[in-house]
């Protein structure tokens, strides 16, 4: 007969090892923030064209022009003087150059003159269509619709919205009617293609912005488009400006987009506009081509007003976000 032995229930084994003690970290460590755009090219661009300049500075530069123009003329007479003494036929020929030169550079004087006299015209029909509008008769309407009509008289694109005009001017009896009908004829084709401008413009800005490196030609691609912009849209309403009166129009714009606040960047606008929230955390630059591209058509439409002949009123006056995206789509994908 065997006799069964009880196994001693083992209870749990601690074993102590010398490990020293880990103190737990009392708060996580911070993440990075990330640095949303911001558009700067185009708040130097705009900053630039807005600012003035004051009496001495333009007297300094005034001078050393005037000392730099004397001193090519001297030069230049100097040399054909001397090329005259030594061959004849030279002389003669760098003179005719000269005289050349002297005639483009009168024709050129002559065109900024005529573009500034367009420009005025524009403004003038502008304070009468409101002047016509406040004072809602039908003669004063008739007289806008007279110099709307010799503005773009010479316009092959605008003889149908002229014909329309002329066929329902005898129908409508109230001056503010004839004026919205006038708007919707001869503006709406307008605005479509001075929209089309601002999205060349806004492609161009925020393409240059997301490829250079150079902050710097960034600036000065964005000052360039940014003229070039606005000398289109005055074409297309009939200004015709100049390179000074591009420079002039420019800087008028700049002057009320500081003025009104609409420069800087809002917190929505990232995500407002082609998904630049989700841009800027991939890749920066991309970030700031949106938000340049947007500035740049908030100059645009702002050139709109300045350039138009009419008040916005009857049309409604393009979205930033709307002409943007036209002009941003595919370049991004």
């Amino acid at each position: 007969m065997s006799v069964k032995t009880k196994t001693p229930r083992r209870g749990p084994v601690i074993i102590e090892a010398d490990l020293p003690d880990v103190e737990a970290p009392e708060q996580a460590p911070p993440v990075p923030e990330i640095l949303m755009p911001e558009g700067r090219a185009m708040q130097r661009v705009t900053a630039l064209a807005a600012r003035k300049s004051g009496w001495l500075a333009r007297l300094f530069w005034g001078g050393v022009s005037g000392l730099i123009g004397m001193m090519i003329s001297v030069a230049l007479w100097d040399f054909i003087v001397g090329l005259l003494a030594r061959n004849l036929l030279l002389g003669q020929i760098a003179l005719g150059f000269m005289a050349l030169i002297a005639v483009i550079l009168f024709i050129l004087l002559l065109r900024e003159l005529a573009a500034f006299s367009r420009l005025a015209r524009v403004d003038s029909i502008r304070q009468q269509v409101q002047d016509a509008t406040k004072n809602a008769g039908k003669p004063a309407a008739e007289k806008v619709i007279k110099r709307l009509n010799g503005l773009y008289g010479g316009r092959a694109e605008m003889r149908w919205a002229r014909d329309v005009l002329a066929d329902q001017q005898g129908e409508v009896i109230d001056g503010p009617d004839l004026l919205a009908i006038a708007e919707r004829q001869f503006m709406e084709p307008l605005d479509s293609a001075a929209a089309g401008e601002i999205q060349i413009a806004a492609r161009s800005v925020a393409a240059a912005t997301a490829l250079i490196p150079m902050a710097a030609i960034d600036v000065l691609v964005a000052l360039g488009a940014n003229i070039r912009m606005v000398r289109r849209i005055a074409e297309v309403y009939g200004g015709r400006a100049g390179m000074l009166g591009s420079w002039r129009l420019l800087r008028a714009v700049a002057t009320h987009l500081l003025a009104t606040g609409v420069v800087a960047v809002g917190d929505d606008m990232l995500g407002s506009v082609l998904g630049g929230g989700a841009l800027s955390k991939i890749s920066r630059k991309f970030g700031e081509g949106v938000i340049n591209g947007a500035l740049t058509t908030r100059v645009g439409l702002a050139a709109m007003e300045v350039c138009r002949p009419m008040p916005f009123s009857a049309l409604k006056r393009p979205s930033v976000s709307g002409v943007l995206k036209k002009a941003l789509v595919g370049l991004f994908s």
